[in-house]
């Protein structure tokens, strides 16, 4: 069985494509806008950018002008002068416990702030180690440290030292180095050591360790000692 559908025709539209529609030839021309109206529009339109330029400007024409802050020197001109000093003076120093440490004499004493140093005419030392071994030393002038943990002994110096047995070592020279934390001395200068036993050395310089009771001299070196029953 077969069965045929009719359908009505479509009417047909006009199709046109690429083209768009001519008014026609009598339509009447748009109508103008004022140069007023698109001025107003234009400004509108790019009032926020213009904004934003005008206040970037301002704030480059800010900072330039701008008058800086009076510059602090970083580093302020070192004292050369000493900031105080003692005549006929005494310093001593003492331990957490009220043992005395160290105990400095001498005419006068001159700080330095600049290398936080004291300077001593004719100074007079005593420094006693926690086991009772005792350190003199005297000069005509010396430098130390602000805390008085290294002396150097400056012209006619010298320097003593007794163990616990209570013998004793002594070093003379025109320049000696006293470490008294570490219980040491040095010296690159010509020295003179005069032994427990009475020996005297001539040498070019020194290292003595007082804790380890050892001696170094440095060459040429000429000593003599004392007769064996004398020692």
């Amino acid at each position: 069985m077969s069965v045929e559908l009719h359908l009505p025709d479509l009417p047909e539209v006009p199709i046109s494509v690429g083209t768009s529609p001519r008014p026609p030839a009598d339509a009447p021309p748009p109508p103008r806008v004022p140069w007023t109206l698109r001025l107003r529009e234009l400004a509108s339109a790019y009032l926020p950018l213009l904004l934003m330029a005008l206040l970037a400007l301002a704030t480059w024409w800010l900072v330039k002008n701008t008058p800086s802050a009076p510059r602090v020197p970083n580093d302020t001109p070192v004292r050369q002068e000493p900031d105080y000093t003692m005549n006929d003076f005494a310093l001593e120093r003492f331990s957490a416990d009220g043992r005395l440490k160290v105990r400095i004499e001498g005419d006068q004493m001159r700080h330095y702030p600049a290398t936080d140093q004291i300077e001593i005419d004719h100074v007079h030392l005593r420094a006693i180690t926690p086991d009772g071994r005792v350190t003199l030393a005297d000069a005509r002038r010396a430098v130390a440290t602000g805390d008085a943990s290294e002396v150097q002994l400056l012209g006619a110096a010298h320097v003593t030292t007794t163990d616990s047995d209570g013998k004793t070592i002594r070093m003379d020279g025109e320049f000696l180095h006293a470490f008294l934390v570490t219980e040491r001395v040095r010296s690159h200068l010509p020295v003179r050591v005069t032994a427990p036993d009475g020996g005297v050395f001539d040498a070019k310089g020194l290292d003595y360790d007082h804790g380890l009771r050892k001696l170094q001299l440095a060459g040429p070196m000429r000593g003599v000692l004392p007769p064996r029953a004398q020692r």
